[in-house]
């Protein structure tokens, strides 16, 4: 199917080092998916792989049904935004989106028509005159783009797209990049080690850890329904606190300190394991309750929409995140944490 990405036990190596373990995967068309995971879990490796500038060691790839193992990237139907941008100094906006069109022999005023536009997609109409190093960042980012949409590829590439730009821009440009993508329809794979961004942006999140994937899903589904301690710390702030499962089936009871809790969620097995709590779940209070925890407020910070703590108590360190209050609490002092057995999730131990 056009727009598809498939890899069947694919693994690559380099020399003694295994960057990939076997991995399959599949993309459907007209969907945005990331590849989210700290440094060297395999993603950067994962894209090169789909856009031919690596060759697999074992196992087959699939770009739209074809069998493009081993194609190089000039036949593969990828175009690839880079962190870098890599754009020609010496060129024109017009001429750097143009330019895989000239090198594809495609007449000088059809490539022209057809950069211009790209350029209008992008919303950078009437830039074209310009040089690079008279645009914005965002605004270069936004001709990268242009660039690799020219081409009309089966599958867009986009690698740590926005890592150079700064925090209130990177917001501006992924909602745009986001936006392109669905209005052209666009099977795009995403690579970022950001996890906010990966949840702004994603149809599909793969999460990558050691090489393979830890989990995949939706981005709710990964919040909401983590697989492990790893997946829980890594998508979101999580609470993990030590309990233990003595009670499994369709209803679960655990046990920490000397609190026996009845959680609505279905377990498989007893014994150690990790509750997930995650901090804006977390309750505070100046009073105790029959079910609270005493904590001592070692950190806090008021951000304007929000206050987090950090909290000193016999689960741990804890973080919450609470609305803003007209008497916060301030460092040094006593606070009871509560929470809503709905609100909590097991991991394995």
């Amino acid at each position: 199917m056009k727009g598809s990405v498939c890899f069947e036990n694919v693994t690559k190596c380099f020399g003694a080092v295994v960057a990939l373990k076997p991995l399959s995967l599949e993309i459907t068309p007209g969907t945005l998916v990331t590849l989210l995971g700290p440094s060297g879990c395999g993603k950067t490796t994962t894209l090169r792989l789909i856009a031919g500038l690596e060759s697999a060691t074992d196992g087959r790839i699939l770009i739209g049904g074809q069998d493009v193992t081993h194609l190089s990237a000039t036949y593969r139907k990828v175009s690839m935004v880079f962190q870098s941008y890599a754009l020609f100094p010496h060129m024109s906006v017009i001429e750097n989106v143009a330019y895989g069109l000239t090198v594809q022999r495609i007449s000088k005023a059809e490539a022209h028509t057809r950069a211009e536009a790209a350029l209008e997609t992008v919303g950078l109409r009437g830039f074209g005159a310009r040089l690079p190093s008279e645009l914005s960042g965002g605004q270069q980012q936004r001709v990268a783009v242009a660039r690799a949409i020219v081409l009309e590829p089966e599958v867009l590439l986009l690698d740590e797209p926005l890592s150079n730009l700064d925090a209130k821009l990177r917001r501006h440009v992924r909602e745009e990049i986001r936006e392109i993508q669905q209005r052209l329809g666009l099977t795009a794979v995403y690579v970022t080690h950001d996890q906010e961004e990966a949840m702004a942006v994603s149809d599909r999140i793969i999460v990558m850890k050691n090489s393979e994937i830890a989990q995949e899903g939706t981005p709710f589904d990964l919040y909401d329904r983590p697989a492990s301690a790893f997946i829980a710390d890594f998508i979101g702030d999580a609470n993990l606190i030590d309990v233990e499962v003595t009670k499994s089936g369709v209803t679960t009871e655990v046990t920490y300190l000397d609190k026996r809790l009845a959680l609505p969620l279905e377990s498989k097995s007893s014994g150690p394991a990790k509750m997930v709590l995650r901090p804006h779940y977390v309750r505070l209070s100046r009073e105790p309750g029959p079910e609270t925890v005493a904590a001592e407020v070692t950190y806090a910070a008021w951000l304007g929409n929000s206050v987090q703590y950090t909290l000193d108590s016999p689960l741990g360190s804890i973080f919450a995140i609470t609305a803003p209050q007209a008497q916060p609490l301030q460092i040094g002092d006593t606070a009871h944490l509560g929470f809503n057995p709905a609100d909590i999730r097991l991991v394995p131990f």
